[in-house]
């Protein structure tokens, strides 16, 4: 399954401009969990010209938090941001209320801080299938479920990608 092309996310390092693409995110994550690696470009995608009036951020004055513990959203928001090893990402299942769509293990809510100010961005509804959720939540699937579920994490991939991201995440600014 190939995914659509993309442009790429621009943050900026020292004033220099660094662009990645959902391709470079998705290698250094290591393909295992494309969802949430896409779930992490469309939040990125969506939320970087709210920070700051359009500007491409300076990615060591960017933290997020998020209620979504997924290691793909993690691998993607570090290689653009390097928010992890920068000690300035936490992850914390609560930070949701019970209006925000659930994730497998969390829920699907970002909040990125950057220079005062604060964007939440909330998964709209209707684009994770309600069998990736249930599957993925299945302990001790049989082989042809975890094919299955492969599939669906890349299915989910392309279909957030193939979307706008202000299709894709509602985002308030705080």
């Amino acid at each position: 399954m190939s995914y659509p092309d993309t442009a790429p996310l621009t943050v900026t390092e020292g004033g220099q401009p660094i662009q990645f693409t959902f391709g470079e995110m998705l290698r250094y994550h290591g393909f295992g969990f494309p969802g949430g690696v896409a779930h992490a470009f469309k939040v990125m995608e969506r939320g970087f010209p709210l920070l700051d009036d359009g500007k491409a951020p300076e990615r060591g004055d960017l933290s997020i938090e998020t209620a979504f513990p997924g290691p793909g959203g993690r691998d993607a928001f570090e290689i653009v941001t390097r928010v992890v090893t920068g000690g300035r990402y936490d992850v914390d299942v609560a930070l949701a209320g019970d209006d925000v769509l659930q994730s497998p293990k969390g829920k699907y809510l970002f909040r990125l801080k950057y220079r005062g100010r604060t964007v939440d961005l909330t998964l709209r509804p209707g684009l994770v299938a309600d069998e990736f959720i249930t599957l993925a939540r299945k302990e001790g699937r049989s082989p042809e479920e975890e094919e299955r579920l492969v599939w669906l994490k890349k299915d989910m991939a392309q279909r957030l990608l193939s979307h706008p991201a202000e299709e894709v995440y509602d985002a308030t600014v705080r």
